[in-house]
């Protein structure tokens, strides 16, 4: 009988195929315990670099989001008497100037680039978890391959004494041909599962190399074993734990709170910006510096553009996340309840075939 792999996760060694059955790790073996793995798949795999590396790049957003503008220096020659008589200008004229916006859109620049600040630390945050789980389940199924190796490892010894004692009662005259003949077939079928086994314990191993950063074909001795784990929360109460801390979820909502400040700046396309320059005429009849403060604002008569423009795609963007945000929290209780549901169901098989 095959057990379900789910099952064989969680059973615990018998006591004649233990942890040492598979004998003395290979000396160029890579001897991992599971958090150990963990560990190497945190500090070794690209994943939470490139997060990391996106986290950086939105604090780099947000310094340039809420940075003054830099000053303009202009230099003209004006009142040439003919095209391009650069020489007999009767102005030489250098102003620098500087356009500040309007106050309150720095604030709601900051309220954007750090809701995307926040979103991006969320998500690394997520690389991260997802890592672990990933690497933890890879570990498992080391685990696993090894334990059905092991399996089919006492299979073919059995297999092999049977085909041995057959042969022996057919020379004998007590077994005929056909038990010789399927005694070959169990054998022959044992040694199929063998090899089987083994492909499976390769692929687990250079599945567990790419998670923990390591090239692959290095072997890997499992140095954890299989056991049952203690019983399982209330699934309300593990419901409530993810719904609160998921990072998605986390994510989403500072992502809403950036759609909301950026729908109110697209509000304040109206908003004037101040200006102040000085400005000094360098020519043979030239004055000194003179100075200037005003402030520079769009006239709205086409109002409707905006509004149908800019607001309105700021306005849809918070609907959509909004909507995004529900079917998430949906989609998050449904995928805790879906895996509790397999999760128990594995833990009492296990507890059943021990």
């Amino acid at each position: 009988m095959k057990y379900p792999t789910a099952a064989l996760v969680v059973v615990a060694h018998a006591a004649a195929l233990g942890a040492q059955a598979s004998g003395t790790p290979r000396r160029d073996s890579l001897v991992l315990t599971r958090g150990a793995a963990i560990e190497a798949a945190l500090a070794n795999n690209p994943q939470p670099d490139i997060a990391r590396e996106q986290t950086a790049q939105a604090r780099a957003r947000r310094v340039q989001a809420i940075a003054i503008p830099d000053p303009s220096l202009t230099a003209s020659l004006d009142g040439q008497p003919g095209f391009l008589q650069l020489g007999n200008a009767r102005q030489r004229n250098v102003a620098l100037g500087l356009a500040v916006p309007f106050p309150d859109k720095f604030r709601l620049r900051n309220i954007i680039a750090s809701a995307d600040v926040h979103s991006a630390e969320f998500g690394f945050t997520g690389v991260q978890q997802q890592l672990a789980a990933q690497t933890s389940r890879s570990y498992d199924t080391l685990l696993v391959a090894n334990r059905h190796r092991e399996i089919f490892l006492t299979n073919r010894v059995l297999a092999t004494d049977f085909l041995a004692k057959t042969q022996a009662r057919f020379q004998g005259g007590t077994a005929a041909k056909l038990d010789v003949l399927k005694a070959q077939v169990a054998l022959a079928q044992a040694d199929n599962g063998l090899i089987g086994a083994d492909r499976d314990v390769v692929t687990a191993m250079n599945a567990l190399d790419r998670l923990i950063g390591q090239p692959l074909g290095i072997p890997i001795a499992a140095r954890d074993s299989l056991a049952v784990p203690p019983p399982l929360p209330d699934v309300a109460l593990v419901e409530e734990a993810a719904l609160g801390a998921r990072p998605e979820l986390a994510s989403l909502a500072s992502q809403q709170i950036g759609a909301r400040a950026s729908t109110s700046l697209a509000r304040e396309f109206w908003a004037p910006d101040f200006t102040i320059a000085a400005q000094r005429d360098y020519g043979p009849d030239g004055s000194g510096a003179v100075f200037s403060a005003g402030i520079a604002l769009p006239l709205p008569l086409f109002y409707w553009q905006h509004a149908k423009g800019e607001i309105a795609q700021d306005q849809h963007r918070e609907r959509e996340l909004s909507a995004t945000y529900r079917d998430l929290r949906a989609q998050v209780s449904q995928d805790v309840r879906a895996t509790h549901a397999a999760a128990d169901a594995a833990l009492r098989q296990a507890l059943f075939i021990r």
